[in-house]
Order: structure tokens, then sequence, then C-alpha cells
């Protein structure tokens, strides 16, 4: 009976995770206002911008878009891995990879994911590399590599374990 009210406890504590995965989209509308005060800041000099300033402020929009995109994956198949089913009503409105990503998928694309803004970072600094010391430069890239690194090793990570699921 103890052992039973215990599990059914541990249980119910997933739904702690719930209020963390709304909160993430307190994060996401955070950055829909950056990105829009970016890009109004963008559009308000675009005649007087040079074409590398530009760039630079394109690839921050899609830096931000990136992470946006990163917490909404995170949020939605984390909330339906861990707490509960989604029910969104209409299939159609539902994305497509919902449903389908189970925890080692979701980490594959969160590695994924920081390893495209990983190589935005890298190029503005790249774009900018007059004004940046050459061992910063350097540490960057070692970074970078490291990010690059990770996420293949969980990529080969990922493929043993399902290859050993299915022997099994």
């Amino acid at each position: 009976m103890l052992e039973r009210n215990i599990e059914k406890l541990l249980f119910a504590c997933r739904w702690l995770l719930a209020p963390m995965y709304l909160g993430l989209s307190l994060a996401l509308l955070a950055l829909g206002v950056k990105f829009f005060q970016e890009a109004l800041h963008s559009l308000a000099g675009i005649f007087t911008l040079a074409e590398s300033d530009l760039v630079l402020s394109v690839l921050s929009l899609i830096d931000i878009v990136l992470v946006g995109s990163l917490i909404v994956m995170v949020m939605l198949s984390g909330y339906e891995n861990f707490v509960s089913r989604l029910d969104t009503g209409e299939a159609q409105e539902s994305p497509a990879w919902l449903g389908k990503l189970d925890s080692g998928t979701l980490k594959l694309k969160v590695a994924a994911s920081i390893v495209a803004i990983s190589s935005i970072h890298l190029l503005r600094i790249f774009m900018n590399a007059q004004d940046t010391p050459n061992d910063k430069i350097l540490w960057y890239v070692v970074l970078h590599l490291t990010f690059v690194v990770s996420a293949v090793l969980l990529g080969v990570l990922d493929r043993i374990s399902s290859a050993s699921h299915r022997d099994s």
C-alpha cells in the first residue's frame, strides 16, 4: 500500500514540469519582442546601413527565430513526452513532428539547433573579424567545434542505443 502511494505521488509529480513549460512561453514572448525591436531598428536605418551591417541584422533575426523554434519544440514535445498528451483538437492544427519526438530525438534536435545557432554567431564574428582579437576568434571556433562534436556524439549514441533496442 505504501509503495503504491509513493508510486502514485511520483507519477503525479510530472505535473510539476507543466508550469516550467508554460514559463518557456514567457521566454518566447520576450524573444518576439526582441525580434520586432531588431526588425524595426533595421528597417529604420535601411537606407543608411552598410550591407554588412544589414546582413548582421538579418543574422540576428534568424538567430532569434531559431531560438524561438527551439523553445516551441522543447515546450510541446517535452510536455507531451513527460507530462500529458496534447489535445489540439483538429489534426491539421498540430505540427507534423508532434507526438513523434521521444526524449532521445528531442535531445538530438536541441543539439542540432545549438549547432545552427552557434554557426550563426560564428558567422557574425567572422563578419566583424577585424574588430575581434584572433585569440577570441580561436575560442569561438573551438567552442563551436565542441558543440558540433557533442551533437555528432549524441547522434552516434542514439543510433547505438536504438540499434540495441531493435535487436532485443
